[in-house]
């Protein structure tokens, strides 16, 4: 009887192993994007600037030039982690814009504006 409930316990632990194995697979795949566009002062759309995005927990960088339209992209940020976004051309720069953990937007918008002179 003993070795009967023994093995019926390990069935189920066993049928259990992969449900869990997909609920954590799912999770990984949990992640976010940002999305915007770059726009000089005079609220034109600005075609080769560089986006950066810092990781603030490790601090790299990716970079995005803008496409002609001034929208840039980047996917696959994980949403437990802040980012900040920074635009650059050679003779202005925006201000840093953070992407918060706190942020539960799957697709975030943020927009970014050049300013004559930062660099």
């Amino acid at each position: 009887m003993k070795a009967a409930i023994a093995f019926a316990l390990s069935l189920a632990l066993l049928a259990a192993l992969p449900v869990g194995a997909q609920n954590q697979k799912k999770g990984s795949d949990q992640t976010r994007s940002v999305q915007g566009t770059v726009t000089a002062p005079d609220e034109k759309p600005v075609s080769g600037a560089v986006v950066q995005l810092k990781n603030t927990k490790t601090l790299q960088i990716r970079s995005f030039l803008t496409k002609d339209d001034g929208t840039y992209y980047f996917h696959g940020l994980s949403p437990d982690i802040d980012y900040e976004l920074t635009a650059r051309t050679n003779d202005a720069a925006s201000g840093p814009k953070t992407l918060s953990s706190f942020d539960s937007r799957k697709e975030a918008v943020i927009n970014l504006k050049l300013n004559p002179g930062k660099k």
